[in-house]
């Protein structure tokens, strides 16, 4: 009885359990995380390393069913971040699915900047005749007018 009157509270009731959580870290942690993506992202695009032109051409919007065809600067033709043997490119093309027209597969072509015009224009008359006729040439963003 003497223990109920003197008024102290006991153990288990001195400390109340902590109901909040601190999100300050968890924010900072998302954060770096966003900014390592951001910077990260554009480097998953293709792998091959091509030297693009300049130009003031406003930017592309990547799409989950486009096909990147890069040329390197020794003039070898890469399908998405695949080699291409010398003269395989036809058929390579032919494993691609063409589509119709409103399913037909985004082609992006990165070409070294240090190419033969006649190179570049050969690839995309068999990116042509395979029947893709939108074609979508990648290049440095530039500053200045030509």
């Amino acid at each position: 009885m003497g223990l109920a009157s003197t008024g102290r509270k006991s153990r288990r009731s001195r400390r109340a359990p902590m109901a909040e959580i601190n999100v300050t870290p968890f924010v900072d942690v998302m954060l770096v995380l966003l900014i390592i993506f951001m910077v990260t992202a554009p480097l998953l695009a293709s792998g091959v390393p091509v030297e693009l032109p300049d130009s003031r051409a406003n930017p592309i919007d990547q799409t989950p069913d486009q096909v990147t065809i890069a040329i390197d600067e020794a003039g070898v033709i890469y399908v998405d971040d695949t080699r291409i043997p010398t003269g395989g490119f036809p058929d390579a093309l032919l494993q691609i699915d063409p589509g119709s027209s409103a399913n037909a597969p985004v082609i992006v072509l990165r070409a070294d900047r240090t190419l033969d015009y006649g190179r570049v224009m050969a690839v995309m008359g068999e990116l042509n005749r395979a029947g893709f006729n939108s074609i979508s040439l990648v290049t440095n963003g530039s500053v200045s007018p030509p």
